[in-house]
Formats: C-alpha cells, sequence, structure tokens
C-alpha cells in the first residue's frame, strides 16, 4: 500500500548543532551573507536561531545542550563540527562560483581544496566555523 503525498511538501528547516549561537550568527551572516531570519528567546538559555540564504531553506542553529534526558552524555557536544562523520553535510549552490569563492576567501573562510570541475559544475569543499564541511558549488 503507498501514501497518498500529492501536496505541495518541501524541506524547510535543517538543523545544525553549534557551540554558541552568537558566533555562528556571526560566522554565518559575515562569512556567507546569509540573513538572520529568526532569534527568538525560548527561556532557559535556549533560542529559536534560523539564518538562510536566497529565500531557500533555513539552518536551524540550535546550541548543543551539555544536559539530555538529564544525563550528562555530552553527544551533542560532540556532534558540533562532526555532524555527518567527516563527509560534505551541506551545498551551498550559486550563480557565480569565482565570485562567491573568491568573497569567501577574503572574508575568511577556509577552503579545504581549490576549485574542481565535475560532470555536475564547478565545486570547492568548505569549511564552517566549527569544521563541518560543506560544497560551495556552481551546478552546470
Amino acid at each position: 500500500m503507498s501514501a497518498d503525498f500529492s501536496g505541495n511538501r518541501r524541506i524547510a528547516t535543517v538543523t545544525l548543532v553549534v557551540a554558541d549561537y552568537d558566533e555562528a550568527i556571526a560566522w554565518y551572516t559575515e562569512k556567507l551573507g546569509f540573513q538572520l531570519a529568526d532569534d527568538v528567546d525560548l527561556g532557559g538559555g535556549k533560542r529559536w536561531v534560523t539564518v538562510s540564504v536566497g529565500g531557500g531553506a533555513r539552518l536551524l542553529l540550535a546550541k548543543a545542550d551539555v544536559f539530555l534526558s538529564g544525563a550528562n552524555d555530552g553527544a551533542q557536544v560532540a556532534a558540533v563540527g562532526n555532524q555527518t562523520g567527516g563527509r560534505v553535510a551541506f551545498f551551498l549552490e550559486t550563480d557565480d562560483f569565482a565570485r562567491d569563492h573568491a568573497s569567501m576567501k577574503t572574508r575568511g573562510v577556509e577552503f579545504r581544496e581549490e576549485p574542481r570541475r565535475e560532470a555536475y559544475g564547478t565545486v570547492a569543499v568548505f569549511a564552517d566555523l566549527y569544521g563541518n564541511l560543506w560544497d560551495l558549488i556552481e551546478p552546470r
């Protein structure tokens, strides 16, 4: 039996575990040019912080919680910077690779490789402030 998913659906928000709200906001807005979409105090040190670029999906910048279910297991803290086990986690598409690559380098973004041309487009891997890997990509 198949489910009927004929409605209009999209991925709207993806969580990115961060060490600190304000440093993450600064990095994503100043280094990558994202816009701060939401910053809502939820009480108890929690905030609903989202950033986006170009009206696409939002990143929920979620501060790592040291205490989970009352136990200090540190799982969220350990995930900061390694949410995908060292694989590229996010893909930032652009319509002008050379422009954005140069701008990001000028702003101090750490690229892990030189740009390369692939069958799917021009791409280079960069790391965010915590070490999560991203592709900057201009699709063909």
